[in-house]
């Protein structure tokens, strides 16, 4: 995979990522079942869908320069993988919660392997950076 095709694809992947994170709060109206977790309407909730809008504003102003988020990004999809991990477990050890193995488990975990995939590592990385911000 070269390294323009991954950055191409990077913007890509971190446009429906933002996208996806504003839509958390449609998402927990239209299909509860997946996104929303008991007690619905919870101050938990509420507070996850203002991080959530917060972190896809950012995302979406990542896709222009991912090289200069770069820490964004790592963050996004390491907490996603967090996040994700843990509901998963809880979603399968609550009976009433399965419908997030559909819904926002398999979002935040495929979205952070396809972000830790496109995302230039190591030397690469700092090498691109260092360049990018010289030029």
């Amino acid at each position: 995979m070269t390294l323009a095709f991954r950055l191409r694809w990077l913007r890509v992947a971190l446009f429906i990522c933002g996208v996806l994170c504003l839509a958390f709060w449609p998402l927990t109206v239209l299909w509860p079942s997946g996104w929303s977790w008991h007690p619905r309407g919870s101050h938990s909730e509420y507070m996850l869908i203002a991080v959530y809008a917060v972190l896809g504003v950012f995302l979406l102003r990542a896709v222009r320069d991912p090289l200069r988020h770069r820490s964004l990004i790592w963050f996004t999809a390491w907490s996603s993988v967090a996040h994700g991990g843990l509901m998963a477990w809880q979603s399968l050890r609550d009976g009433s919660e399965h419908g997030h193995m559909l819904g926002d488990v398999p979002a935040l975990l495929i979205g952070a392997l396809v972000l830790g995939m496109l995302m230039p590592r190591g030397e690469e990385a700092d090498k691109l950076a260092e360049g990018h911000h010289t030029a």
